[in-house]
């Protein structure tokens, strides 16, 4: 195919302004002229023609290097790979026509063997916009995938190549967003402050109510509170990244993911302590929480099933302290997957929270999908919930709503996740018990299983997880007796000559003790035979 270069000249005649071409007073001036270059490309599959051009080279040494470089780009495929030579003169026609620098060979051919996009102008934002359209998963899923590409991964790297993605660039992005948190924080600081001076002003007096004035404008003037991102959603945002470029693999536009190799602070997952005593009187005194999630011994949760017991979601409360229900797999359990006579449920299904809308879904992982046995009270409590609800319908009449579901509202329509949460709240408050969440009834009722010596392996799949490490992992905290028992039993397997010296002195002054009462005991009746001698 035809390719050359050739001096070109941009001058223009002012009265028609054409260029002058060669006709240029100054064309033989050294450097006046720039080169240009033009190779010729194979025909498009409809027979048209195309070519690579490119100008504004200072010499020609420069333009003959750039054309032979385009030479050796067509020559990587052989001319009986039509498909071959298609993508090659695709590429070369952007590269063209767009200006991009000119690809590698070496990496073209190796973009060639794997069969990726040959040009790499595929930036991280289009990948990403791409990726989450194919996405097939619930629709909570993603708007958390939307919320980490929107607020964090678009802002940071979206401008980038997605081919020239390195693990820098992320640890770039994950120092800039810990900055942030610091500004944040700050700001956030900033606007308190003036929040709480603005409330010690008096209303009263012309001084200060200029005063007043002066402080909202300044607040109103600062940004709003905002939330940090922290190391659970940093990790998250991690992970988007890392699932896309893993797809963006196995598609082969890309042969390297930085985002499973960049470190990121780890999150440490709180543990689950129990109320105790000892933490209860402090709560009391300062009001702060030993720890994010709490649990509740079996005499705090025994009272506030008692407090609730009048409560119309009584039932629920005591299913997922007893058999560790999550929040919207209680709310969306059918009663057509409930049998009171065989002491069991079968969670299939639960109800979920985007943003504030409802809807149905199934459990998040296989083992989610599960056979919860029942206790003989949990049965009579949902048996009087049934009657309850019965009760309901009738009073509703046509009005209501026929879901199915074991804990609705008054009309039989669907429960929201979250005002759920808002109403075992409140009640928690007025039992004047220590706080708890609400996911924090069914660590509750974890710790209670594993405190009656059931077997993990049960305790896992009752609570649906996949594996019973991650049962040991969060469930740590068990109540204060078990641990004590534990301790005991330990203790008595070691053999100690200490021990045994101090049981044997335990057993002779115990010895000694009861030959001094028996003295004691026989003095007694010798002073009072000696007494009654004497009034005889």
């Amino acid at each position: 195919m035809k390719g050359s270069t050739y001096r070109r000249c941009s001058c223009r005649d002012p009265k028609t302004g054409k260029e002058l071409g060669t006709s240029c007073p100054k064309r033989n001036s050294r450097n006046h002229c720039t080169y240009s270059i033009r190779q010729e490309l194979p025909f498009r599959e409809d027979g048209s023609r195309r070519s690579f051009a490119r100008g504004g080279y200072t010499n020609a040494k420069a333009a003959q290097a750039d054309l032979d470089h385009v030479r050796a780009l067509l020559g990587l495929v052989n001319v009986d790979d039509p498909e071959g030579i298609q993508l090659v003169a695709e590429m070369l026609a952007e590269v063209s026509g767009e200006k991009l620098p000119l690809p590698d060979v070496e990496e073209t051919r190796r973009r060639l063997k794997a069969g990726q996009d040959l040009v790499g102008s595929l930036t991280v934002a289009e990948w990403l916009d791409r990726w989450l359209a194919g996405k097939r998963i619930r629709k909570s899923g993603i708007s958390r995938y939307e919320t980490d590409i929107r607020v964090h991964l678009k802002p940071y790297i979206g401008h980038r190549r997605l081919d020239r993605l390195r693990v820098s660039h992320l640890s770039e992005m994950f120092t800039a967003i810990a900055d942030g948190n610091a500004e944040i924080l700050e700001q956030n600081a900033q606007r308190r402050a003036a929040v709480e001076e603005l409330a010690t002003v008096p209303w009263k007096g012309a001084e200060n109510r200029a005063r007043r004035k002066a402080l909202k404008e300044a607040i109103d003037a600062m940004p709003a509170f905002r939330r940090v991102t922290g190391p659970a959603t940093r990790q998250h945002v991690k992970a988007t990244l890392r699932a896309s470029l893993n797809d963006a693999i196995g598609q082969q536009i890309i042969t390297f993911n930085p985002a499973a190799h960049v470190e990121i602070d780890p999150v440490r997952k709180p543990k689950a302590l129990v109320w105790t005593d000892e933490r209860v009187a402090k709560w009391e005194q300062t009001g702060e929480k030993p720890s994010p999630v709490m649990v509740w011994t079996p005499e705090q949760t025994g009272a506030f099933l008692d407090f609730a017991a009048d409560d119309r979601l009584y039932a629920m409360w005591h299913l997922i302290a007893f058999r560790g229900l999550r929040r919207g797999e209680a709310c969306g359990q059918p009663w057509s997957e409930t049998n009171l006579d065989r002491h069991s449920l079968t969670v299939t299904g639960q109800l979920v929270q985007d943003g504030w809308e409802v809807e149905e879904s199934e459990p998040k992982t296989d083992s989610g999908f599960r056979v919860v046995a029942l206790d003989d009270d949990t049965v009579g409590v949902l048996e009087r919930h049934r009657k309850q609800q019965e009760a309901d319908r009738l009073e509703w009449g046509s009005a209501w709503v026929n879901t199915g579901l074991i804990f609705t509202q008054e009309d039989g329509s669907w429960l929201h996740p979250g005002k759920v949460t808002d109403l075992f709240e409140r009640l928690v408050a007025a039992s004047g018990l220590p706080p708890i969440r609400l996911h924090d009834l069914r660590h509750g009722a974890a710790t209670l299983m594993l405190a009656a010596d059931i077997d993990i392996k049960i305790v896992s799949d009752t609570l649906g997880h996949s594996d019973t490490r991650i049962t040991r992992d969060i469930y740590q905290s068990v109540l204060p007796h078990v641990g004590k028992s534990a301790a005991e039993a330990t203790a008595k397997l070691v053999p100690l000559q200490r021990k045994a010296d101090q049981e044997e002195r335990a057993r002779k002054a115990a010895k000694e003790a009861k030959k001094a009462e028996k003295a004691k005991v026989k003095g007694k009746k010798k002073g009072k035979a000696k007494k009654a001698a004497r009034k005889g």
